[in-house]
């Protein structure tokens, strides 16, 4: 269970507003836990389960990022809008706005992580901590990942999303069905799946412009404006002590993720043999053992 109270509000970002959940008491004791959830275009509610680090004193805001879920909607905005600088600036204006600037950790999931990574460069004094849960640092090498990944699938599979792909036909049921096999694989191994990430997935379909800009119809085929993007070259700008996470059958690979441990000095790793993409959800109990564990470290 969630604990209570939490606290829900909008904070300015420029002419836009970014929605915020606050779950225990900012400024009570221990660093503010920010997460940051993934797509880009997703929203909060598949990270919901992580306000129980509240109940331990760890203070935890969730956020929509802009375009999503409470925060701003704009879709009549064109892909050369949403950019990574868009999203550092509003990560950045939430921990300021909230005044959490001097104490916070903060949780970056899937591409949450290489964002979170991004501010970390900028050597912010009151960041304690940073975790990057499930991420790439290098989109082609998450590209590359992901063609391997897909030719493990069944031939029948992987022939429907590839005529469905050069056909552009992202909406059919054909392909949206051979897409789950994908899925079910290699983002969510629980079934039916947990009603909080149901609800995020749903919110990139009923408001998929971000998502779709930047990303793609889906995470395996990234097609948007991230898909040359890499800050595996910055990697090593990073000092805040640092826990990697990964799912023994992640799309996010060990390839993937071995730039981070590879390039921020005294990175920590922990691999989850039973999950893929979403082990806050697939192994809650270790999950949060090895992330309280970590946050005690700090």
């Amino acid at each position: 269970m969630s604990p209570d109270p939490s606290t829900k509000g909008t904070v300015p970002f420029g002419e836009y507003r970014t929605w915020y959940r606050v779950t225990g008491e900012l400024g009570a004791g221990r660093p503010t836990v920010v997460t940051v959830h993934g797509g880009p275009g997703s929203t909060h509610d598949y990270l919901l389960p992580l306000a129980r680090l509240a109940e331990d004193g760890w203070p935890v805001v969730h956020y929509d990022q802009l375009g999503n879920g409470g925060s701003t909607h704009l879709p009549d905005k064109g892909a050369e809008f949403w950019t990574v600088d868009l999203f550092e600036r509003e990560l950045a204006n939430l921990v300021g706005q909230l005044g959490i600037a001097d104490d916070y950790v903060l949780f970056g999931q899937s591409w949450g992580g290489p964002l979170c990574a991004r501010h970390a460069m900028t050597a912010p004094a009151g960041l304690r901590g940073l975790v990057i849960a499930n991420a790439p640092a290098s989109y082609p090498i998450w590209l590359r990942e992901m063609a391997r990944l897909r030719a493990e699938l069944p031939p029948d599979v992987e022939r429907t999303l590839r005529r469905h792909e050069t056909d552009g036909t992202y909406d059919s049921p054909d392909y949206l069905a051979a897409m789950r096999v994908f899925y079910d694989r290699h983002v969510c191994r629980v079934s039916p799946w947990p009603r909080d990430f149901l609800s995020s997935f749903m919110e990139i379909y009923n408001d998929p412009t971000v998502y779709y800009a930047m990303n793609g119809p889906n995470e395996f085929h990234v097609i948007g404006s991230l898909k040359d993007w890499s800050i595996v070259g910055e990697l090593h700008r990073i000092s805040t002590p640092t826990l990697l996470i990964s799912g023994r059958h992640d799309e996010a690979t060990p390839a993937v993720v071995q730039p981070f441990q590879d390039h921020i000095p005294g990175a920590r790793w922990e691999i989850f043999e039973e999950s893929s993409h979403l082990p806050h959800l697939e192994e809650p109990e270790r999950f949060f053992a090895v992330l309280t564990d970590f946050l005690k470290s700090l």
